[in-house]
């Protein structure tokens, strides 16, 4: 077991959960037997509460969250722990839901010239300079979820349109974001968040062709 480097309970929590999709994702890819029957397994837990599903139970190795981080700082506390582990499960379900039957990553991190938070995600299921308002009413639907389960199921919708459009997510910063959702006063942030990413988000500049004038760079720190 590898000690996590962050020192944030978000950080730590968006670092474990980047390095546990990283090769599945890879093996997802590849056709290797046993990242396939793991996401078969996580994908059925998406949307629902980890405690209903007993199934998930050390599919994922949440280890390093217990431990003190290599750079210093404090251990989680009992409710840092459940905030944790909570986030990375529903990060890793609803992603094993989005990558199902997709040949393409769909987690990538995210960077300024190609942002992958939630918001712009959903940006890019609506025409260029236009609002689809149905779209636009699930992610105010999840943004104001009144608990983490109705969140999921919420999210759980959201990820099945970006599926169907091949439309990537960075899954580390929605994990991060999912732990701050659950903290006392942690919705109203992340909702900023989201509405932030969702009218920020511009589509890439056209060449004269009319194809894409560069290809997204996936490897910058992520986006917010």
């Amino acid at each position: 077991m590898t000690t996590l480097t962050a020192t944030t309970p978000v950080q730590r929590v968006s670092a474990l959960t980047g390095r546990l999709i990283i090769p599945l994702q890879r093996g997802y890819l590849n056709d290797e037997s046993h990242a396939v029957a793991a996401l078969a397994r996580l994908r059925r837990g998406a949307g629902k509460d980890v405690s209903q599903m007993p199934d998930l139970w050390g599919l994922a190795d949440t280890g390093p969250l217990h431990d003190r981080p290599a750079e210093g700082g404090r251990p989680l506390s009992e409710s840092d722990l459940l905030r944790a582990e909570n986030a990375v499960y529903a990060a890793l379900t609803l992603w094993a839901l989005h990558q199902q039957s997709r040949g393409t990553a769909m987690h990538r991190p995210g960077s300024d010239t190609a942002p992958r938070a939630l918001g712009a995600a959903v940006r890019q299921l609506m025409p260029p300079g236009e609002i689809a308002e149905l779209i636009r009413k699930r992610l105010v639907r999840a943004a104001t979820a009144p608990g983490l389960t109705t969140l999921n199921q919420r999210l759980r919708e959201l990820v099945l349109l970006l599926r169907g459009s091949d439309i990537a997510l960075d899954y580390a910063l929605l994990a991060g974001q999912l732990y701050s959702w659950q903290e006392p006063s942690g919705r109203e942030a992340v909702r900023r968040m989201w509405g932030r990413s969702f009218h920020s988000y511009r589509a890439p500049d056209q060449n004269e062709a009319g194809t894409p004038a560069a290809a997204d760079d996936t490897t910058d720190k992520d986006a917010s």
